[in-house]
């Protein structure tokens, strides 16, 4: 699944997109090491005003996790899959330009988290969004955090204990996706938004990023330090039955 990501030049905007639709566009752990390799490419390369992260087919931006990867056993496993995902989270939340979503589907789980940590998203009235991880049985801290930070402590348990979709204009209302266009729409409307702030003097930009993102680091920190020990924990539990 490692190739399931391509990356394209529309004119002053990188798009990177996940190109695995028989499997929702879910991502394994190379997939993410691509995508943050592309990004940090996109934030040195000059020539790159603002970036698009999309997703092929019609079905889904993203299912988050692939399950049929192997999961983290032992301390050692977790530590270095979670140091991963926090690279990966990283580099989304530190790149210098413009970061647009542009949702052509279902966001779930670590994509929709994903999204949220873009700058803006784009969807059509078909997209749904959230967090379904406990309906698989699996114990999340990004996902409560990075909810409870957009949403607040009520919103966000509501969200994620239901594991629930919501809607595109719920979730418009409720500030998680900014722009509702048709589904054509979708991609040419994240371009344009993308070209609109890629064309703002760049280092104000990388300026004002830096600060709304220093305003949530505590907290992402402490989503990662607290997912290494929800994942031992776990992984203890099971070597334990």
């Amino acid at each position: 699944m490692s190739e399931g990501v391509r990356f394209e030049m529309r004119g002053g905007t990188g798009v990177i997109l996940l190109d695995r639709p028989e499997a929702m566009n879910a991502w394994d752990a190379a997939t993410r090491r691509r995508i943050a390799d592309g990004l940090h490419a996109y934030d040195r390369d000059e020539a790159v005003r603002a970036v698009v992260l999309t997703g092929a087919g019609e079905r889904a931006f993203g299912a988050g996790q692939d399950l049929r990867e192997k999961r983290p056993s032992g301390d050692a496993e977790v530590d270095a899959w979670i140091d991963a995902w926090a690279a990966f989270f990283g580099a989304l939340r530190g790149l210098g330009k413009p970061l647009i979503a542009a949702l052509n589907g279902v966001a779930a789980g670590s994509s929709f988290q994903a999204a949220l940590m873009c700058d803006l998203r784009v969807a059509h009235p078909g997209v749904r969004v959230g967090q379904p991880e406990l309906r698989n049985g699996i114990p999340s801290s990004m996902g409560p955090w990075i909810l409870h930070a957009c949403l607040g402590p009520a919103r966000a348990a509501e969200l994620v204990m239901t594991g629930r979709l919501v809607p595109a204009e719920e979730a418009k209302s409720l500030g998680l996706l900014d722009r509702i266009v048709p589904r054509a729409d979708v991609l040419p409307e994240s371009l344009a938004l993308a070209e609109e702030l890629g064309s703002r003097p760049a280092i104000a930009t990388r300026r004002t990023k830096e600060r709304l993102r220093a305003l949530t680091e505590p907290g992402f920190q402490s989503a990662i330090t607290a997912w290494k020990a929800m994942l031992r924990a776990a992984s203890h539990d099971q070597a334990s039955a």
